[in-house]
């Protein structure tokens, strides 16, 4: 996609890069060791103090940081232009204005290119795109707000023809076309004044607004979004609750794994080099350490609900010519930091090499090209493992309220994925969807409802691993929808390649499946921005629902909150990033965090983004942390984690 000219005080964008596959020793991803993003400088060090970091300080210019003016490409008083979609021409100058709304990203635009799939691609929202019969995002039909003038009665038709219309008659009929014209107007500059009528709602109207809409106070000083259980505070404006500095890969390792961060209401438990490290979750202090004899190299995103998951580890630490394989599965107590099983799986005479773990109820499974096994969470006792005489094999587990396995069964050349809804105790087979033959890999984005993702015939061509959605019946196996999800139009992410449950930048809820946009031009000079977008898990079409991020700001969902949508807004250069929720019903943004703008906070922040570290929020409280350790000597602070909080 054609990258816009960028403003003379803000670097060149660059596109991001895809998270690496797992491998027993793996590599960063360009641009990511030491661990920042491709498209900014080096984060600026903020001091480990608790506090956050010493916003007195004066930074040395980073990333979004006003620098000499580059000459633009274009000129400053030209309109930004808008890149082109698969499904409409290139919108005119004045996008996003209500005059002349241009295609893509819920305006109605010209048909594109047929799809492969038999229904023509067409921009978000559009009355016919993806099936949706509804004018886009709740926009105006053609011609409104005008109203139609009531026409007179033809003469000599209808009872009485011939009759003139009287003076009385004329009066009133004038008096409602003044008075709709009124109206309607007003209806035009309201919404010309917003951006895709998605309001950002906070408790206090006088925070920094850096958001899509206007704001409204919530009742009383703070409330909570409806269906949710995350709370809007009086004061959205958050703070550095503190720190960990960045571990050093040993010097043999070009960047070693660090996967896995959690949160319990008291502790927030994350990976080090050969360890998981339980801390505060408030203060930042060291809760727990818990020692492991090599590297973690997978971890579990379900947890119990008393506080227990897994992961997958190294036996010994990874050495030039002895790379070490990840054999060893784990259950943890995230309240106390220990570890309480530790077993291995063996396909033959061989142990197994695990990509991937899950926690079911009371179950752990991992799986990999070897195969699948599980073990009861509590005793460790083993409940399958791979049987050498298959002509299948498990290859990657989904867990969570219910247990899926993607299993692949054929010759390399005529592979197909049995898509299973699994007994979680027995491994017993409850449903299962086939899916066409030459589909390689598939990921498993939620079990229940179930959806899987894929790239069907490598055509998402951008390394997303996602062209299409599955919906799928848990209980009769049978196919509900497929979703066509084209990777230069959404920008949620898949690793169904090796780590079957990797997927990032989307969630499920409410039977609908809601995803980011690709990243477009804003409507002022040199934005960039993106939706969220909802589809309907039964039908497959949009339901027309679109959440704006708001000029300069792409948004991301992190997860469901009740019915409603978390969803994390990386900023602008100038801007800190903000947590919003989502209302699943009317699309309403409530701001419940925003992180402060200052150089050296806002570099710490933008290094770690949400399509490659992890991002876990709740209780007010942000956490963002790294997925690799690399062996960097830069001059500069490094950091495995931050977390921010209001209050």
């Amino acid at each position: 996609m054609t990258q816009p000219p960028q403003p003379p005080n803000q670097p060149p964008q660059q596109p991001e890069p895809s998270q690496p596959e797992q491998s027993a020793t793996p590599a960063p991803p360009p641009g990511f060791g030491p661990p920042v993003e491709p498209s900014q400088p080096p984060a600026q060090q903020p001091p480990a103090a608790p506090s956050g970091p010493n916003l007195s300080k004066t930074p040395e210019p980073g990333y979004g940081y006003p620098q000499t003016p580059q000459t633009p490409q274009q000129s400053p008083q030209a309109a930004p232009q808008t890149p082109p979609t698969p499904t409409g021409p290139t919108p005119p100058p004045g996008y996003g204005y209500p005059q002349q709304p241009p295609a893509g990203y819920g305006y109605p635009g010209q048909p594109g290119q047929p799809s492969p799939y038999g229904q023509p691609p067409q921009p978000y929202g559009q009355p016919g795109a993806y099936g949706h019969p509804q004018q886009p995002y709740g926009q105006p039909g053609p011609g409104y707000p005008y109203p139609t003038v009531p026409m007179q009665p033809h003469p000599g038709g209808g009872p009485g023809g011939g009759r003139k219309v009287n003076a009385q008659l004329a009066i009133i009929v004038s008096a409602v076309v003044a008075i709709a014209l009124i109206v309607g107007a007003g209806v035009w500059y309201s919404s010309s004044t917003s951006s895709g009528g998605d309001k950002e709602t906070t408790a206090d109207s006088g925070g920094t607004d850096g958001g899509d809409g206007s704001e409204k106070d919530a009742e009383n000083g703070g409330g909570s979004a409806a269906g949710g259980k995350e709370k809007a505070p009086a004061d959205p404006s958050a703070k550095v609750l503190f720190q960990v500095p960045a571990p050093k890969a040993p010097k043999d390792s070009t960047s070693i794994a660090v996967s896995g961060s959690w949160l319990t209401d008291t502790v927030y438990a994350k990976s080090g080099i050969a360890e998981v490290v339980g801390y505060d979750a408030v203060k930042g202090s060291k809760v727990w350490t818990l020692d492991l004899p090599g590297p973690v190299c997978e971890a579990s995103d379900h947890v119990t609900e008393d506080g227990r998951t897994a992961i997958v580890y190294k036996p010994r630490m990874p050495a030039k010519n002895d790379p070490q394989r990840c054999t060893q599965v784990a259950v943890l107590d995230l309240a106390t930091g220990e570890k309480l099983w530790s077993e291995t799986a063996k396909s033959g005479t061989q142990e197994i090499s695990f990509n991937n773990v899950t926690v079911s109820g009371n179950t752990v499974a991992a799986a990999s090209t070897s195969g699948g096994a599980a073990w009861d969470l509590t005793s460790g006792k083993p409940l399958w493992s791979p049987k050498t005489s298959d002509s299948c094999y498990d290859a990657g587990y989904g867990g969570g309220p219910k247990l899926v396995a993607v299993r692949k069964c054929g010759s390399y050349d005529q592979r197909q994925l049995h898509i299973q809804t699994i007994d979680p105790k027995s491994g017993k087979v409850v449903s299962e969807y086939k899916m066409t033959e030459g589909i390689e890999y598939a990921a498993v984005v939620s079990t229940d409802p179930l959806v899987v993702a894929a790239d069907v015939g490598d055509s998402a061509g951008d390394g997303s691993g996602i062209s299409d959605f599955f919906s799928i019946d848990n209980k009769t196996g049978k196919l509900r929808t497929r979703i066509s999800a084209p990777g230069e139009e959404f920008a949620a992410r898949c690793d169904g390649i090796t780590r079957i449950e990797h997927c990032n930048g989307l969630a499920v809820g409410n039977d609908r499946l809601y995803i980011p946009t690709e990243e477009h031009d804003g409507t002022a000079e040199y934005s960039r921005t993106n939706e969220v977008v909802a589809f309907d898990l039964a039908t497959g079409k949009q339901t027309g629902q679109r959440a704006d991020a708001g000029d300069g700001y792409t948004i991301t969902p992190l997860r469901m909150d009740g019915g409603n949508i978390l969803a994390y807004k990386r900023p602008p250069y100038d801007k800190g990033g903000q947590v919003v929720s989502i209302d699943g019903g009317t699309f309403e943004q409530t701001k419940l965090l925003e992180n402060p703008a200052t150089d050296a906070v806002r570099d710490a922040e933008t290094g770690m983004s949400p399509r490659s570290s992890e991002v876990l929020f709740a209780q007010g409280r942000l956490y963002m942390s790294k997925v690799y350790a690399s062996d960097s000597s830069l001059d500069r602070k490094e950091y495995l984690a931050i977390a921010f909080g209001t209050g």
